[in-house]
């Protein structure tokens, strides 16, 4: 990971392989951070310095992060930070 600040281009790759290598993590932001208990799809929309969104069943879910992210390294860092955090669900 870089220090590459968190762009429209930079939110797109890390969504894009959120979606694709780790459906599960993206599903468990919506289920303990997003409190949905039940649904038929997520996916990663958006990522920004506040927050990521999430697209749960063609509705937007927006989770904020305890902080300001700095660049793509600290969102790495944050989202995995996140879902160590999450008890087993």
């Amino acid at each position: 990971m870089n220090s590459e600040p968190i762009t429209q281009e930079s939110s797109t790759r890390i969504c894009n392989h959120m979606n694709k290598d780790h459906k599960d993590a993206v599903s468990a932001y919506a289920k303990y951070y997003g409190k949905i208990k039940t649904f038929k799809s997520a996916k990663m929309i958006s990522l920004s310095p506040e927050s990521i969104q999430l697209k749960i069943d063609g509705q937007i879910l927006e989770i904020e992060f305890d902080h300001i992210l700095k660049d793509c390294s600290d969102a790495h860092k944050t989202l995995v930070k996140m879902i160590k955090a999450i008890p087993a669900l």
